[in-house]
């Protein structure tokens, strides 16, 4: 069972999220991973096998350093 939770995330992030999600995708980049931490307020996308992106409560957002 799922449990029923609200997430907090803002207008900023819901939109960014979007768009980079769409950019990616025309990329052709799988979407791996979306992940919204409550605790940071952040959104974590994986997409492809090495592309990491962070979105910030302001709608900010950066790539993480790949790390290999």
């Amino acid at each position: 069972m799922i449990e029923d939770k609200s997430i907090s995330l803002t207008v900023a992030q819901a939109i960014k999220s979007v768009e980079i999600c769409q950019s990616l995708s025309d990329l052709h980049q799988d979407i791996v991973l979306f992940r919204f931490d409550d605790v940071k307020e952040e959104i974590y996308i994986l997409a492809g096998k090495d592309i990491e992106v962070i979105i910030y409560p302001n709608g900010n957002w950066e790539f993480l350093p790949n790390e290999i």
